[in-house]
């Protein structure tokens, strides 16, 4: 009938934590948040950074600005950083295309790090009011 059907089942990623509630992080490298930040230059040229943040210590390891990320460039710094300051056991992202690459998740397979996803729609209302305290 000429339907374009899927043959093949999906990949599931490998250290993708499963959907569950989110926990607060008790010791320092317990979890760590990245995500972009994006700015303009005069020029017109749009800038991309990179921001990684302990969420426990509120310590930020890395704030790297770039024009282009992919995820190779994701990993390296990564890397960097994880060797100053050690593995987390979590990082928190979002759905970017860097984030939810294969790269990062064999990386972070390889390095025992689950990779915790950010879900779509608005965040619970316990989750507002605790970043509300701070």
């Amino acid at each position: 009938m000429g339907l374009g059907l899927r043959k093949k089942t999906p990949e599931r990623r490998v250290k993708a934590k499963l959907r569950e509630g989110r926990c607060a992080a008790f010791r320092v490298n317990d979890v760590w948040a990245m995500d972009f930040v994006h700015d303009q230059l005069a020029t017109g040229s749009k800038l991309r950074i990179l921001t990684v943040v302990d969420t426990f210590s509120r310590f930020s390891p890395a704030v790297v600005p770039r024009f282009r990320f992919r995820a190779p460039d994701a990993i390296e710094l990564l890397e960097r950083v994880c060797a100053q300051v050690g593995h987390p056991a979590s990082i928190r992202a979002d759905h970017g295309s860097e984030f939810i690459s294969r790269e990062l998740d064999l990386w972070a397979y390889m390095k025992g790090v689950t990779l915790d996803f950010s879900r779509p729609g608005k965040p619970p209302i316990s989750l507002m009011l605790a970043s509300d305290s701070t």
